[in-house]
């Protein structure tokens, strides 16, 4: 149970062969094995899910309108449950017990980042504001770390409050966005992009149930036009081979043309994949407009399926709690209140707000995803994410000692816990996981432009480093660009040549392909270009022609 999976392949070896072979051993090992995740793994996921439930429900019962834990039935779908849920889950995902946390995101000891680093002075930091004085420094201050506690003690003042008023709303409204000025973290780590905004809406709108379902039809919608394009067939090969329920090599097999020469999506996989977006724009569609009873329920069904299916899977990131939010508020705002629309905001500040926030922004993101984090971006889970590989040379990787952080280097927490040769056949399955996509395909081409003799270096994602770094890392790759290398910089003082980072951004709507950077720690960027998403495509993930 607590045993990995081992790769077809003697790991110690396979860290000399060249560059594609070691792409194609450890992507034909991901087919039909996933990241080799021990069992009790899961377990341990479907226990935190439990718990952050009940930590809801027992917030719950301190409201006297409400009722007791086994009066559940009669008050779960009460607004001010709702509220209390939102504020929980700020509180759950910023100490860092939600996405980006446990094994499945590269944290072994300890499973968390969060507030052993916001909390911690010396730490690491991106502001939102680089270089202005008091906000902008690259380490964390007293002062970031006393904001932080003060945004943990509002939302724990809001739980344990008979009902959370403006007297909660109106900082946390407030603070939030004063939080991004100093760190860029810690605003993303809250899922700003839909708890933060539905504060605004309990502060701006007298009777906010419009105002929430609004949001919560924008989150769906966007997440469905984000995939519209080639990623996510390959999104589906990846989370199927790793998922808990299709443990059967055949089934696994089934996502690929003909394994285990071609890796890439198969009809079927394809087929998943429009389904899934058919699906995920479906559910705004149909709970957004339903008239009558038979609408409302075939709406609620549509979204059951869906995240039931996502949850289910335990993807790569984990969000799990986020999406038993997402489900929890479909039943408190939309089952609860079918007479309600999410039109009806009753307000113009509110509607120009959530114009801004819900429209504007994602529009953004989706058309310049350079501009924006794909969180704000709210492009879920769609395969077309900025994302960074670091190469460290020799050593080099040691120079990470000198910076402040709670969590071992990969590698040293592994160590802990198995031989090191099957610390480093986990590992080899973060680049399969990366290449295995779509956008990934693109660093059989880019590495060799980055470095001469790849045997010489120890590649890393970006990811991996940024969650090491910085405390938390869910995904978005604007969080390990030039502004991390520049920080890591500055305190570590690579040498040219130790340490080169290939940066590569999203896939613009309607757009043709990707563009990258690579850069040298030290000496600065080498070279940038664009990448063909049709001649991606056309290749195997391990393969530059």
């Amino acid at each position: 149970m607590l045993q990995p999976t081992p790769p077809p392949y003697d790991p110690l070896e396979w860290e000399t062969l060249p560059l594609e072979e070691r792409g194609r051993l450890a992507c034909q090992s991901w087919a039909v094995q996933g990241y080799g995740t021990p069992p009790l793994i899961y377990l341990v996921y479907l226990a935190k899910i439990g718990l952050y439930i009940l930590g809801w429900a027992l917030f719950c019962t301190l409201s006297p309108s409400l009722g007791s834990l086994g009066e559940i039935s009669t008050w779960w779908l009460e607004p001010v449950a709702f509220q209390k849920a939102i504020l929980w889950s700020m509180l759950f995902e910023v100490l860092g017990l939600g996405c980006g946390s446990g094994p499945l995101t590269g944290r072994y000891v300890p499973p968390v980042g969060g507030f052993l680093y916001f909390l911690r002075p010396g730490t690491t930091k991106l502001p939102g504001l680089a270089g202005l004085p008091i906000v902008g420094g690259m380490r964390r201050t007293w002062l970031d770390a006393g904001l932080y506690a003060a945004l943990l003690g509002l939302l724990g003042a809001g739980l344990v409050a008979d009902a959370p008023t403006d007297v909660h709303f109106v900082p946390l409204a407030i603070l939030i966005p004063v939080l991004w000025c100093f760190d860029r973290t810690i605003f993303l780590a809250l899922r700003s992009e839909h708890y933060w905004v539905t504060v605004v809406v309990f502060v701006v709108a007298g009777d906010w149930i419009a105002g929430a379902k609004a949001v919560q039809l924008a989150l769906w919608f966007w997440a469905g036009v984000s995939k519209l394009n080639h990623h996510f067939p390959t999104v589906v090969c990846v989370m199927m081979s790793n998922s808990p329920w299709t443990r059967f090599e055949w089934l696994r097999k089934l996502a690929y043309r003909n394994y285990p020469e071609d890796l890439r999506p198969s009809r079927f996989a394809t087929l998943m994949g429009h389904a899934g977006t058919a699906l995920e724009l479906g559910v705004p569609l149909v709970l957004g407009f339903a008239v009558g009873e038979t609408g409302l329920i075939v709406g609620m069904v549509l979204m059951l399926f869906l995240h039931v299916y996502i949850t289910s899977n335990v993807p790569m990131g984990v969000p799990l709690e986020w999406n038993v939010m997402v489900v929890y508020g479909a039943f408190a705002l939309f089952w609860a209140h079918p007479d309600v629309s999410a039109f009806d905001v009753g307000s113009v500040p509110l509607g120009v707000f959530l114009l801004v926030m819900l429209v504007g922004l994602p529009l953004l993101g989706n058309l310049m995803p350079h501009r924006l984090s794909f969180l704000l971006s709210m492009r879920y889970y769609a395969g077309n994410w900025a994302y960074s590989a670091f190469m460290f040379k020799g050593d080099a990787a040691d120079k990470l000692s000198k910076l402040t952080k709670s969590t071992p280097w990969i590698y040293e927490q592994l160590d802990r816990f198995y031989e090191h040769s099957v610390s480093v056949g986990l590992v080899s399955k973060v680049l399969a996981f990366r290449m295995m996509h779509l956008h990934g395909r693109a660093l059989a081409q880019l590495i060799p432009k980055a470095v001469e003799r790849f045997d010489e270096y120890q590649y890393m994602d970006g990811e991996i480093v940024a969650g090491a770094v910085l405390g938390w890392n869910f995904g978005d790759g604007h969080l390990h660009d030039e502004r991390l290398i520049a920080a890591m910089q500055a305190q570590c003082g690579f040498e040219p040549g130790e340490l080169r980072c290939i940066l590569v951004e999203s896939q613009p709507l309607g757009g043709d392909g990707q563009a990258y950077r690579i850069i040298d720690a030290a000496t600065g960027e080498i070279e940038r270009g664009h990448v063909s998403i049709e001649s991606m495509r056309a290749r195997q993930p391990w393969s530059a022609l």
